[in-house]
């Protein structure tokens, strides 16, 4: 993004999990199966469940920015309303389920999903992905760093 973000400085305190972010965060990219546009979804879902300001922000610049998120779609999620998109609003409820459950969906859930024209390779996605936002969901709940420049327009207060 060519700045080093405030995130990143709190988690290098601790090599290990920064090494683990590190590697866990484009994997989470590359392998997902999923769109850039599903990923951000995920990623939004995944920190809004955790209450991540610092990410919502992030996110929601990603989205807007990079992964070309219908503003209509993230602006549900940052709110909490229904997303236009039922696909999307299908991928988000499942991945705030997985959050919410401790990764224990219902048979009908997975049912629900996989109906929406998702695959079980994409559970698997979303499971990676919680793991690595939880990594940064959770060092960014204790170390509390200020949110960069680029992302200071998507402030989120939750």
């Amino acid at each position: 993004m060519g700045f080093i973000p405030n995130m990143y400085r709190s988690m290098a305190l601790h090599p290990g999990l920064f090494a683990t972010y590190v590697a866990g965060y484009p994997a989470a990219r590359s392998d997902s199966g999923l769109s850039p546009v599903e990923q951000e979804v995920v990623f939004l879902a995944i920190s809004r469940s955790n209450r991540c300001t610092y990410c919502m922000a992030a996110h929601s610049f990603v989205g807007d920015a990079m992964s070309k998120v219908p503003p209509a779609v993230t602006n549900a999620i940052r709110d909490g309303s229904p997303i236009p998109d039922p696909r999307l609003a299908a991928l988000a409820a499942f991945t705030t389920l997985m959050v919410e459950s401790r990764g224990r969906p219902e048979a009908s859930d997975v049912a629900t999903f996989l109906a929406a024209g998702y695959v079980e390779r994409h559970i698997l996605s979303i499971i990676l992905a919680i793991a690595v936002k939880t990594i940064s969901n959770y060092t960014n709940h204790i170390a509390d760093p200020a949110v960069d420049q680029p992302f200071a327009g998507r402030v989120w207060n939750g």
